[in-house]
């Protein structure tokens, strides 16, 4: 088959890092705010950290492929809304997917995109299968050193003043990914330290040696504004305290969609379309939904104004009784919501969860 022959043709490689390219350079730049989102359980429910798993990802055809319930709806309104900010007339989502899954995967995986009408930026995949041999095994599930020089590799591709919002996962250590890549642009490690940090995760000399050269090449400059983390393992929210406010742990697509609505990304509608879509095609109840809602509101990651703008709409639409009360005070300072709260030092080697 052409995808499995001929997709280096079409790819800029370097080492493990695969990078397809689906605009141009002056598109790639135009764009003050990008999205980058984790592939594997955070838009598409597959696994890939057992070999079974990866070659079962590999064969699957592209209309089998299923999504994290909610996401092709949440992604769609939020190119929709992020199309017409930037310019009717260009296509494509400021959005870079990014995924361990090898690269002969690319042209299936677009196909699924096409279904689901989302047209990306950019790809960037792990050429994995050549890690299928002795010596090379335990590179499969290592992650840390591909996607962070993926990032970087992305980083020097968009404008100085960029922002980014990132999804991720708790299963492949994307918090401390997307955390760690936040340090490396603002220079908040030294270098030794970063080395140090690097090869305790497992990153080999050769990546180490990529991600310093190209730290060499980017701006001084944090462009990390939001992390979500899809918790696909039921990890303790209360673990991600330790990166700060605006590494927010999310038990469903529900959850971030609210969170998009509260920072003007998504309106009403988009958020009940998620919420319609959870119900109608994964079984999800109202009650299921609401409970997520309330859950939101204990961790005090919604402000009270917000509270009161979705109150009404939720019971208007039949998910909420109107007798509902949060069962503890909510958030009334604006600062505490829009303060990022990033921590001066972040401890990436003791991973208690």
């Amino acid at each position: 088959m052409a995808y499995w022959q001929h997709w280096r043709k079409r790819a800029q490689i370097k080492g493990d890092v695969v990078f397809f390219s689906y605009t141009t350079p002056g598109i790639e730049k135009e764009s003050s705010q990008v999205f980058v989102w984790d592939l594997d359980k955070t838009y598409l429910d597959t696994s890939i950290d057992s070999l079974s798993g990866l070659l079962q990802t590999i064969v699957e055809k592209a209309n089998n492929k299923k999504n994290v319930p909610g996401t092709r709806v949440l992604l769609q309104r939020l190119s929709r809304r992020t199309q017409m900010a930037i310019r009717d007339q260009d296509p494509h989502f400021p959005i870079y997917f990014i995924s361990a899954s090898p690269p002969q995967m690319e042209e299936r995986i677009i196909e699924k995109m096409a279904f689901d009408k989302l047209h990306p930026l950019g790809f960037f995949f792990k050429d994995n299968l050549k890690n299928l041999k002795p010596g090379r095994w335990w590179r499969l599930t290592k992650q840390v050193g591909f996607k962070i020089q993926a990032l970087l590799q992305l980083r020097t591709r968009l404008r100085e003043d960029v922002r980014q919002i990132f999804w991720g996962d708790d299963s492949e250590s994307d918090a401390i990914i997307y955390n760690l890549y936040s340090d490396i642009c603002a220079r908040r490690l030294s270098t030794n330290s970063l080395r140090y940090v690097l090869e305790d995760l497992r990153c080999t000399s050769d990546q180490i040696d990529e991600i310093l050269l190209l730290q060499s090449q980017i701006p001084v400059r944090d462009p990390v504004e939001k992390i979500y983390i899809n918790l696909a393992q039921d990890t303790d929210p209360d673990y991600y305290l330790k990166f700060g406010r605006r590494t927010l742990p999310t038990m469903n697509t529900f959850q971030v969609a609210l969170d998009l609505y509260q920072f003007g990304f998504l309106d009403l509608n988009d958020v009940y379309e998620v919420a319609n879509n959870m119900m109608t095609e994964y079984d999800f109840t109202a009650e299921e939904l609401m409970v997520s809602f309330s859950e939101f509101l204990r961790r005090g990651v919604l402000h009270q104004k917000i509270y009161q703008k979705l109150k009404p709409y939720f019971c208007e639409k039949g998910l909420l009784h109107p007798s509902f009360e949060p069962d503890m005070p909510l958030i009334t300072d604006e600062t505490v919501i829009h303060d990022p709260w990033i921590p001066d030092n972040i401890d990436y080697l003791n991973d208690f969860r």
